[in-house]
């Protein structure tokens, strides 16, 4: 048996610094969600998820860079995130803007039909996409459940930025 363990047990300390204090929450970025298209659902997400609510306008001076668009699922919204993904590939957009994902909010319950989850597909090419379900709560205005089942990395994504 060796007698040494009890020695090796108080110089457990020993390691990296980030095995002794823990970890430290990210700084993260602040974020601004806007929409694609009226209606797309940017003021429930940010009540839900936090961030900044820039409407359908590009975020303006003193607001977050870091952009989250957002669409609806049905085929017109999916056509205005398109576009607007278009314009950040050509780089006309506001200077110093960075585009973090499309967050994609159902149109209505139950699965797309396949030609719009081929598009789906399409932006996810492009992309991070981020998939927020039909919430029948917040159709009443109820925004203050936890967010919805299947969203956790978006809920990763929007808790690792700054308020």
């Amino acid at each position: 048996m060796r007698t040494d363990v009890r020695r090796e047990a108080e110089n457990v300390q020993q390691g990296p610094e980030i095995w002794i204090r823990g970890p430290v929450a990210p700084t993260g970025r602040r974020f601004a969600w806007v929409g694609t298209h009226g209606g797309a659902g940017v003021s429930t997400l940010a009540a839900v998820y936090g961030g900044h609510d820039s409407g359908r306008d590009w975020p303006g001076p003193g607001a977050p860079a870091s952009v989250l668009l957002v669409a609806r699922t049905h085929a017109s919204g999916l056509l205005a995130a398109r576009r607007t993904l278009e314009l950040f590939r050509r780089g006309e957009h506001p200077p110093g803007l960075d585009l973090d994902a499309v967050v994609l909010v159902a149109d209505a319950p139950g699965r797309l039909p396949r030609p719009l989850a081929q598009q789906v597909k399409e932006i996810e090419s492009t992309v991070d996409v981020y998939r927020v379900p039909w919430v029948p709560a917040w159709r009443l205005g109820d925004l203050n459940a936890t967010p919805p089942r299947g969203t956790e990395p978006l809920v990763r994504l929007t808790r690792a930025t700054a308020p």
